[in-house]
């Protein structure tokens, strides 16, 4: 095989619309040419209009389906979405400490393109913890960034303040997202012990967005996954998504999913 294919466990919620979680996390993760696996954490009843319902499953299983992919398939980098509560932070730490050594993109969901609370307080506490002290690459957006910091992040020099924070909590190193913060130009800050790297472009006039914190975070895993230094692996996930965007296929009355699939249409 020319290419390292990439292994990547994805430990996350379903999107019964496609958009985000899981079928974001695979679609990604299948068109950068890795290998997707799986630990579904909950299941969703959701569309582009919204989240319907949350039914999230008991945190064992969540912790025997990892397990079972580790112990047979392995993982080159392992990818964390939404936990919904304690016991599922804290069944995603014994998970990591199962697969020292390997990489772990932890994208901090706490609330859906819609609204819906993914995360509650008590687990954001616990991710501080917990989590981010095992995160080789933290992922949070703006409003993320406040609630884990504390501090407000409105432009684009109070997300390298919150990044900076994040990383004195233990991250290997944090990408800060900056999409929701206001302006013509969307400016992302990669922070980590040796300086920053930004990435920046025009802001796509777009509502067909949902699910790109998730479908980001895929695109860093699997590069990491594939041998790419952390840099370059942050790069190539921000093309990505940037033309994922542009090329969203209109679906859905509301916030609709991205195109995910259109490398593998270029090639």
């Amino acid at each position: 095989m020319s290419e390292p294919l990439g292994r990547v466990l994805i430990i996350a919620g379903s999107d019964s619309g496609g958009g985000a979680g899981i079928q974001a996390d695979i679609k990604t993760v299948t068109a950068l040419g890795g290998y997707a696996a799986t630990a579904i954490t909950a299941i969703t009843v959701q569309n582009t209009t919204g989240v319907l319902a949350i039914h999230p499953l008991p945190a064992a299983l969540v912790e025997a389906q990892a397990a079972a992919v580790l112990d047979d398939i392995g993982a080159d980098a392992i990818k964390i979405g939404m936990l919904g509560d304690v016991a599922m932070v804290e069944a995603v730490a014994a998970i990591l400490d199962r697969a020292a050594g390997v990489p772990a993109v932890v994208d901090p969901v706490m609330v859906a393109k819609g609204g819906a609370i993914l995360l509650d307080a008590g687990a954001a506490s616990a991710l501080r913890t917990l989590l981010i002290p095992r995160a080789a690459l933290l992922t949070p957006n703006a409003s993320e960034a406040a609630v884990l910091t504390g501090l407000a992040v409105e432009t684009t020099d109070d997300l390298r303040r919150a990044g900076e924070a994040l990383l004195g909590l233990g991250a290997g190193a944090v990408l800060m997202k900056g999409g929701h913060v206001a302006g013509n130009r969307v400016v992302d800050i990669l922070i980590t012990p040796g300086g920053e790297a930004t990435f920046e472009g025009p802001r796509i006039d777009t509502v067909h967005t949902h699910g790109t914190g998730c479908t980001f975070a895929s695109a860093c895993a699997v590069g990491l996954a594939q041998g790419l230094p952390l840099e370059s692996a942050v790069a190539r996930g921000w093309g990505y998504v940037a033309e994922a965007i542009r090329r969203a296929p209109g679906l859905g009355a509301g916030h609709g999913p991205l195109d995910h699939a259109w490398p593998m249409r270029d090639r």
